[in-house]
């Protein structure tokens, strides 16, 4: 069973930044692609990045620019560098990691961005 483990959430201003991080129980490289999505109360979950296994990389518009998704992959780590947070980017951010057969997520990581 894999785990996938975040952390690096917490309370910040509008403008500030933080680093989210996601520590997989396996070879990040052995999943077609892995993300981070976010849902906030009231809505439904929704992509924010995502990065394939060659390193591609997908953004939701409302963070280009703005986010940055990368991994490590010795450390089987990937991160969200997220950098002039909005209020709007409020909500619970989830690793997500996709297999062949499994779609695995981790237990989520509050992020809340004060005005």
């Amino acid at each position: 069973q894999v785990q996938l483990v975040e952390s690096g959430g917490g309370l910040v201003q509008a403008g500030g930044s933080l680093r989210l991080s996601c520590a997989a129980s396996r070879s990040i490289l052995s999943f077609n692609r892995m993300g981070w999505y976010r849902q906030a109360p009231g809505k439904q979950r929704e992509l924010v990045a995502s990065i394939t296994r060659g390193g591609t990389t997908n953004y939701r518009d409302s963070v280009l620019g703005r986010f940055t998704i990368s991994r490590d992959n010795a450390k089987n780590t990937l991160y969200l560098q997220m950098n002039s947070l909005k209020p709007e980017d409020t909500a619970v951010y989830y690793c997500n990691a996709e297999s062949d057969w499994n779609n695995y997520w981790g237990q989520g990581t509050q992020v809340t961005v004060s005005s």
